[in-house]
């Protein structure tokens, strides 16, 4: 999965980023467990899953509320 922007996401329907969601959780629980045994090769990959993750949880909230954009 390639690194994924706002306005990407915002384009996305809920069921394209609940499966987005899904593949992130999967890849960072991956990617932690290779850090645990020490075999990671690009410690900013973590990084860069957790903001994913933290970006579709904020819109699924936003869009609840009924906000698209944040200001």
């Amino acid at each position: 999965m390639s690194i994924t922007k706002i306005a990407e996401l915002r384009d996305m329907s809920v069921d394209q980023l609940e499966a987005t969601l899904k593949e992130a959780k999967e890849k960072l629980f991956h990617l932690r467990l290779q850090a645990r045994m020490e075999r990671l090769d690009s410690p900013s990959e973590l990084k860069k899953n957790k903001r994913l993750i933290a970006r579709i949880l904020t819109l699924k909230s936003l869009r609840k509320l009924g906000k698209e954009t944040i200001v």
